[in-house]
């Protein structure tokens, strides 16, 4: 990654007056790269990806070796330095591609990752950065259970209970993107389950702790080469010093994560969106019927109108929100302003780009209908986004609710 990382922090704040909310040459080079870097190395995986639900071994070292992993880590720990505008950037670039490493990168770097170097200690963070950042270990995040999804803290029933200098996990985590491949994983689990949602704590499991398996590999819709799990803690032994952060304040590390899990995610709505509308716009100005193109009948036009607005809607939006999150501090979210736009910014970007996706199958007809073509891995995958990291409808609640205060 060789554009300026600190340039990614003036978008909305200096950048927003003086660029017209366009990206600076900085930035835009971070997406030119991560979209080459995807068109080149991860295009052509996306098939085998989706029929067979494979994920393939040599992503996580390649997205190193670009310098995609670690963006927010301070270089003494091996990091970029970078700002979290610019993952979100490259989240963007991998989305138009190959919308499935993109969500395996997000769960890795966002969910994973950052939320380690930003709240755990400098042991946890010497022991367990170095290997996610170099692309050896994968990471993922295991917070929904089968019983606790939209109400994943205080319907969770996964526990914790310290015997010496271990802690003892029970439970079952579900639908955990990465789960068939982690290496590393954040769990969340209740230390004090009379606390409620107040005494949830978080660890670091590594695959080969006692105790912990993979029970199954989830078949899904879309987002098929992201592989998904659901995962077993049979009184898993844990190091006590596996504990991130403080006992049973686990919640600010699930509530600040959660506030940029969502503005990340956007990104790769945004992403698919794109590449939907070009593959639906080069099809228009090709396919003929009735002795014309079919980009000549203004129904068709219409579409691709209301397509390109809804794009440059959700740019914009995702661009500011992404500017706002990076100065969220340690601890901060899942409160107030950011609360808020992270959530609407998803909201608004995930029904955008099924819209989007679901005018691009229309467009293409019957081909679009196929199931190996690649507008239908699109639309497949485009559903999820407005389920995971908080339905659309958990979404509206925390508007309305910050709102109302």
């Amino acid at each position: 990654m060789n554009a300026s990382a600190s340039a990614a922090a003036d978008f909305g704040v200096n950048g927003a007056g003086l660029n017209g909310f366009r990206l600076t040459p900085d930035q835009q080079e971070i997406l030119d790269q991560a979209d080459r870097f995807g068109r080149g190395e991860l295009f052509d995986l996306a098939p085998k990806m989706d029929n067979d639900e494979w994920w393939p071994p040599q992503v996580m070292p390649a997205l190193a070796r670009m310098g995609f992993l670690g963006v927010t880590v301070e270089p003494d720990l091996g990091g970029a330095g970078a700002d979290f505008f610019t993952s979100g950037l490259i989240a963007q670039g991998l989305a138009r591609w190959n919308h499935a490493v993109a969500l395996s990168y997000v769960a890795h770097e966002n969910l994973c990752l950052n939320n380690i170097a930003r709240n755990g200690n400098a042991a946890i963070r010497a022991r367990y950065l170095p290997g996610l950042i170099d692309g050896t270990k994968i990471g993922a995040l295991g917070l929904t259970e089968p019983g606790a999804g939209s109400d994943a803290l205080g319907s969770m029933a996964t526990t914790a209970r310290r015997e010496g200098d271990h802690y003892i996990l029970n439970g079952r985590k579900l639908y955990i993107t990465n789960g068939p491949v982690a290496d590393y994983l954040l769990v969340y689990a209740k230390t004090d389950k009379a606390a409620g949602a107040k005494g949830i704590s978080a660890f670091v499991i590594e695959k080969d702790f006692p105790g912990f398996q993979v029970a199954q590999k989830l078949d899904k819709m879309g987002f098929r080469g992201s592989t998904t799990a659901e995962l077993v803690f049979d009184d898993c032994r844990v190091p006590a010093e596996n504990l991130v952060g403080v006992e049973n304040r686990g919640v600010a590390v699930v509530m600040s994560g959660l506030d940029l899990e969502r503005a990340i995610v956007a990104m790769i709505n945004l992403g698919m969106a794109e590449r939907a509308f070009d593959l639906a716009l080069d099809y228009a100005k090709t396919r003929e019927q009735f002795g014309r193109k079919i980009g000549e009948f203004q129904m068709i036009q219409a579409k691709l109108a209301e397509m390109w607005t809804t794009i440059e809607t959700m740019k914009t939006f995702c661009y500011r929100t992404l500017a706002e999150a990076n100065g969220l501090e340690e601890g901060a979210g899942g409160r107030g302003d950011i609360h808020k736009l992270t959530a609407a910014c998803i909201l608004y970007a995930a029904e955008g780009c099924t819209r989007v996706v679901s005018d691009a199958v229309q467009i293409f007809g019957g081909a679009g209908y196929m199931r190996e073509s690649e507008v239908n891995r699109l639309y497949r995958a485009s559903k999820l986004l407005e389920i995971g990291a908080g339905t659309s409808e958990v979404r509206k609640l925390i508007i309305a609710g910050e709102l109302l205060k």
